[in-house]
């Protein structure tokens, strides 16, 4: 892995993987849970060729990025933290926007409240809030989601750690049957959560979502914006594996409304909920065609 850069952007020092022409139009690259920047290197070459300056950060919290100074880590600072490193590492050109799990959900909202920022947008393995938000109370998806409950608890503190992050393990395991990740890659990742804080931080994800940490009501107005009309071309690609968020949760007809700009709904077969790194070549391709050059 090369050497991060690191940007000041939303009051954080953002670490952040790169590759392509500096003064190319940014292609804005958005990590999930459990997850780190590294993840997109399979995707990063290809659009450095298509002439974008791809762009990975680390989120807010995982290190090498700071933590938040405010302790906030709900959806509305993401969003934020997105269009702040949009401005800082663009100025005033253009942006495209990527993102997978917690990422997309950053991104929703990020286009949402500020869609003359970034001319496309791209999103993996979480669908639209508002259509997810009925989905998430099913039977078998509160099977799939025993995580979310089990991190508002301060026992998740003391448990994802043990046997070396063991927890890390099963999730991608479960999330991504049949899928075998680099071990040096994983061990990375580990190292991440190892980090002062970091763990802290990306449980507080869950935590500021589900309300078991108080909101910033300064930030209602923008995280309100996740759950209304992605005004953007937006392409969406799900995993038929997953088993993070099962593929009955996404259907064409509650999605597309929210999508006035037009929505493409790529159903990837033999992946996960990790899916840019399980068919790399059904995504990547497909992700950079819709871009464009």
């Amino acid at each position: 892995m090369t050497q991060p850069e690191r940007v000041t952007a939303n009051g954080i020092d953002f670490a952040y993987l790169d590759a392509g022409p500096a003064d190319g139009p940014l292609a804005l690259c958005l990590h999930g849970f459990p997850d780190h920047a590294p993840t997109w290197e399979p995707l990063m070459p290809e659009l450095a060729a298509a002439g974008y300056h791809a762009v990975a950060p680390w989120m807010r919290g995982y290190a090498p990025t700071g933590l938040a100074p405010n302790g906030n880590y709900q959806t509305g600072s993401l969003a934020l933290d997105a269009i702040a490193l949009a401005d800082a590492l663009a100025a005033d050109g253009e942006a495209v926007l990527i993102g997978h799990d917690w990422g997309a959900g950053a991104a929703y909202t990020a286009v949402a409240h500020a869609p003359e920022r970034f001319r496309k947008l791209v999103t993996l393995a979480v669908p639209h809030f508002a259509a997810l938000g009925g989905h998430l109370l099913k039977p078998a998806q509160l099977k799939r989601s025993w995580y979310i409950f089990f991190f508002q608890s301060p026992l998740a503190d003391i448990a994802v750690p043990i046997d070396d992050y063991a927890v890390i393990d099963t999730l991608w395991r479960d999330w991504s049957p049949g899928y075998n990740p680099d071990p040096a890659f994983m061990r990375a990742l580990k190292d991440t959560f190892s980090a002062p804080g970091c763990l802290d931080a990306a449980i507080g994800y869950y935590r500021a979502t589900f309300g078991t940490t108080p909101s910033d009501p300064e930030l209602t107005d923008v995280q309100a914006k996740g759950g209304g009309e992605i005004p953007v071309p937006t392409l969406y690609l799900h995993g038929v594996d997953d088993g993070c968020l099962g593929i009955e949760g996404v259907v064409d007809d509650e999605l597309a409304p929210f999508f006035p700009a037009g929505l493409e709904i790529e159903r990837v077969p033999g992946a996960g909920h990790f899916l840019h790194l399980e068919r790399p070549d059904v995504v990547t391709p497909r992700i950079v065609g819709f871009l464009g050059g």
